[in-house]
């Protein structure tokens, strides 16, 4: 079966979120729906000397809930984060691989950093302790592919298997080339998504140095405010986020709970500079562009976008006006805008994946969560409808973007199930 492009069509059948609102889908989307924020001052180390000391964190996690205890120990919090979403997806899907489906079942989970928290213990071993001391594990503990390799490992899929890294893009480059998977005839099922885990000394450390950071620590909560006129940087966060993607047939002969269609995603490369976003937001339009062609859409189509923005200055106004390039300033002026980081914090390659869940969620929902503490209108962040409270809404068409360092840009373009 194919869409009105030409494209097999996929079926999004679950999704799993481990994250610092929430962990599982009704958890979250609750959260979400109530302008949760997820900020709050970090307090697994001393952070008395850092700018930024706040994040958002997944609190009351428990990897032995999703893995047992030897499993747990050979993952990186990382890991640990990507398999917890990975069955929390396949329990929303309501979706159990077998051993003959398993080879017709893969996976692409994207990391940006791997194993933050492993390397820096195992770092810290060899400087204080030696070479001899530090764990034989250490290699499959930090590698950016592991999250991808345990959630292969844990579920069962022996189906193509890949790991993506474009910074903050990755976790949407992932979801898009699962779904070429699926089209490409080489699997029935994907999970996509990914994962991170960077609130460490110095994962934070590092970030903070960059001062891209918001150092709003006398009211956190309030911190990541995407398109306000007095934001000052981004609020890191951690988390884990997969969705299942399925060959629409299949999914539709089992019976299976359609959130949503994926209809298709664009990526782009801004060939600009190594942090900042080019200010026009031109290659940003671009992937939008891309993604509505590919997938038989047009402006009037969408009807809600779910940001990349981080609540950066230069970053916010330029994805405005990449939409208003996209979709046209007289469509753009009608298409719900919110941005879920306001609430979860930006969390590196994990962010795309779950943006993409809620995203899937306003749709099958009809309602879109707010962008919180959004109270005065960055003049450079008009023309759009900003949507600033849960709104009920039908949504027959969305994009959701994400930008990485190194001018790596992604859109994904989901649609309501039709048929």
């Amino acid at each position: 079966m194919s869409d009105g492009n030409g494209a097999a069509r996929i079926a999004v059948t679950g999704v799993g979120m481990v994250c610092p609102i929430g962990i599982g889908r009704e958890a979250t989307w609750t959260a979400a729906l109530a302008g949760t924020p997820g900020a709050a001052p970090i307090t697994g180390f001393d952070v008395s000397e850092y700018g930024a000391q706040f994040a958002c964190e997944v609190h009351d996690f428990d990897p032995l809930e999703f893995v047992d205890r030897k499993s747990a120990r050979r993952m990186d919090r990382c890991s640990q984060l990507a398999v917890a979403a990975a069955r929390l997806a396949l329990q929303d899907a309501d979706l159990t691989i077998s051993d003959a489906d398993s080879t017709r079942a893969g996976a692409v989970v994207a990391t940006g950093n791997g194993g933050n928290l492993s390397y820096e213990q195992q770092h810290r071993t060899f400087l204080e302790r030696g070479a001899d001391r530090v764990s034989p594990l250490t290699v499959s503990l930090i590698i950016g592919n592991m999250a991808a390799g345990h959630v292969s490992m844990q579920i069962g899929l022996r189906g193509p298997l890949l790991s993506v890294v474009t910074a903050c893009a990755s976790s949407l480059h992932a979801i898009g080339e699962a779904a070429e998977i699926i089209r490409a005839g080489e699997a029935d099922v994907m999970l996509a998504g990914g994962s991170e885990a960077p609130v460490t000394p110095f994962g934070l450390g590092m970030l903070d140095a960059s001062r891209a950071m918001s150092r709003r620590n006398d009211a956190p909560e309030r911190a990541s405010r995407p398109f306000d006129r007095d934001r000052d940087g981004f609020v890191l966060g951690e988390a884990g986020a997969i969705l299942v993607l399925e060959r629409w047939d299949r999914a539709i002969d089992r019976g299976a709970p359609i959130l949503c269609e994926f209809a298709a995603y664009g990526a782009t490369g801004d060939a600009h500079h190594v942090t900042e976003p080019s200010p026009d937001g031109a290659q940003q339009a671009r992937a939008m562009r891309i993604a509505m062609a590919k997938g038989g859409l047009t402006p009037d189509d969408i009807d809600h976008v779910n940001a990349h923005a981080t609540s950066t200055n230069v970053g916010d106004a330029a994805e405005v006006r990449s939409i208003i390039t996209a979709l046209g300033a007289d469509r753009a002026g009608g298409v719900a805008v919110n941005a879920t980081k306001s609430m979860h914090g930006h969390c590196i390659a994990g962010t795309g994946a779950l943006e993409s869940a809620l995203t899937a969620l306003a749709i099958h929902h009809g309602e879109i969560p707010g962008t919180i503490n959004l109270e005065n209108l960055d003049p450079e962040c008009v023309g759009v409808d900003h949507v600033t409270a849960s709104r009920k809404q039908s949504i027959d068409g969305a994009l959701c973007s994400g930008f990485g360092f190194g001018g790596h840009n992604a859109v994904v373009a989901l649609r309501k199930a039709r048929g």
